[in-house]
C-alpha cells in the first residue's frame, strides 16, 4: 500500500474541530521531524503549522495549503481505520487533503526546488474559519508568498480527473442563525401566549421569497433553513424557535443585499407576532477566484500531464475559506475526483485513495516544472 494512503487512514482515526485539533497537530509535528531537516523551518499557529522549505535559488515563494479540521458528524462506514472519536469524522477529505500535503513535504524536504515552498497546515476551515486569521499571522508576514495552490476532493469525478476553471469557482457564504422568542403557554388557550412555532413558520416561508423577489433575476443566491429547533409536547405552545441555515452567493455585494433582506423580515416578524427576533450571520466565507493566467498555465500542464484528465468546470456554490487567500493573493484552487457514491459531509464518505499518489505526483511535476 501507498505510504501516504497508510498516513491518511491514520489520520481518519482522529477527526478534530476547528482549533481542537491536537492530535493532528501533534501527528503532523512527528511525520514532520522525521523529515531531513536542513532546509525547513517549522512553526506552530493556533493548532495548524507552517512549514518553509528553503529553495535552491528561489525567485518566488509558491504557497501550498491544506485544512486539517474534521465534522461534527457520526461516522457510518465498516472502514477497519473509522473514526475513533465518537461523533466526529473526516467527512469532507481533510485527511486526504493532509497526507497529499505531507507527500510533496516529504519529496521537497528530501529535493528541494528551485524556489521557496510554504506549507499551510490550516484549523478551523470547517468552522469558525481559519484561512482569513492565518492570513494575518506574523509567520504569514514573514514568508507572505507570491502566489496560493490549494484543492478539494470532488466525489463526483473519478479517480484521475481534476477539475477546476479561471474566475469565479466557488461562492460566498455565510451561516445563518435567527432566534425567536414570544411566550409559551397551555395548548387549549393559544390568545394568551405567542406562539413561536407560527411566527418561525412564517419565517421560514417570507425568507424564501428573497431570492425571486429581491435578487435581479440574472443573479443567483441560495437561502436554505436546515434546521428547526422549537417546542417541547404537543400541548404546549412554544415559547422560543430557533432557525439554522446557510446563504451564498456568487458575487459578494449580493451576500450583503441577503443578509439586509434577512434582518427586514425578521424584524417584520417581531412586528406581525410581537416577538423578540435576533438574526446572526457567522462564518462568512469570501469567494474562491481562481487567477486567470495561473489556473489556465496549471491547466495546460495538467490536460499534457499522464494518468491524469483535466475537466473544465462550471462554478460551484460550494463554500471554502481558502477563498480569502486567494483574496490576497494570486493563485488557484482545483477539485480532486475521488469517486464516492456518497457525497461531501455524508457519513458514509469512502473516498478513492487513489486519488492521493495520483494527486502527489501530479503536483510535485508541477512544482519542478521548468
Amino acid at each position: 500500500m501507498n505510504s501516504f494512503i497508510t498516513i491518511r487512514r491514520e489520520l481518519h482515526k482522529i477527526p478534530e474541530t476547528g482549533y481542537r485539533e491536537f492530535k493532528t497537530q501533534a501527528f503532523l509535528l512527528d511525520y514532520i521531524t522525521q523529515l531531513p531537516q536542513d532546509c525547513l523551518t517549522v512553526e506552530k499557529w493556533e493548532t495548524g503549522l507552517f512549514v518553509f522549505v528553503k529553495g535552491t535559488s528561489p525567485e518566488k515563494t509558491i504557497a501550498y495549503r491544506t485544512d486539517i479540521d474534521g465534522l461534527p458528524i457520526k461516522e457510518e462506514t465498516n472502514f477497519s481505520f473509522k473514526s475513533e472519536h465518537p461523533g466526529y469524522m473526516h467527512a469532507c477529505g481533510h485527511d486526504l487533503h493532509m497526507s497529499i500535503a505531507l507527500g510533496l513535504l516529504t519529496k521537497a524536504a528530501a529535493n528541494p526546488i528551485k524556489d521557496h515552498l510554504l506549507f499551510l497546515f490550516q484549523p478551523a476551515e470547517e468552522g469558525p474559519g481559519g484561512a482569513e486569521r492565518m492570513l494575518q499571522s506574523d509567520q504569514m508576514k514573514k514568508w507572505w508568498p507570491d502566489q496560493m495552490i490549494g484543492l478539494h476532493i470532488a466525489p463526483e469525478y473519478k479517480a484521475g480527473e481534476i477539475a477546476t476553471k479561471p474566475g469565479l469557482l466557488f461562492a460566498n457564504t455565510s451561516e445563518l442563525h435567527i432566534e425567536l422568542t414570544g411566550l409559551g403557554g397551555h395548548a387549549a388557550y393559544p390568545h394568551k401566549t405567542k406562539d413561536m412555532i407560527v411566527a418561525g413558520a412564517h419565517l421560514i416561508t417570507q425568507l424564501q421569497s428573497i431570492v425571486s423577489r429581491s435578487l435581479d433575476p440574472l443573479d443567483s443566491g441560495v437561502v436554505t433553513i436546515g434546521k428547526l429547533e422549537a417546542g417541547t409536547v404537543g400541548n404546549i405552545i412554544a415559547e422560543k424557535a430557533v432557525l439554522s441555515g446557510t446563504m451564498r452567493t456568487l458575487n459578494p455585494e449580493t451576500m450583503t443585499i441577503l443578509k439586509s433582506r434577512v434582518e427586514a423580515i425578521a424584524q417584520g416578524i417581531g412586528a406581525s407576532f410581537d416577538c423578540e427576533v435576533k438574526a446572526e450571520f457567522n462564518q462568512p466565507y469570501y469567494q474562491v477566484y481562481n487567477d486567470d493566467e495561473l489556473v489556465s498555465e496549471f491547466m495546460k500542464f495538467a490536460d499534457e500531464a499522464p494518468n491524469v484528465r483535466m475537466i473544465e468546470c462550471e462554478k460551484a456554490m460550494t463554500g471554502e475559506d481558502f477563498g480569502y487567500f486567494l483574496k490576497e493573493i494570486p493563485g488557484f484552487m482545483f477539485w480532486l475526483g475521488v469517486e464516492s457514491p456518497y457525497g461531501l459531509h455524508h457519513s458514509k464518505l469512502n473516498p478513492n485513495e487513489e486519488a492521493i499518489p495520483i494527486a502527489i505526483d501530479l503536483m510535485w511535476k508541477y512544482l519542478n516544472r521548468d
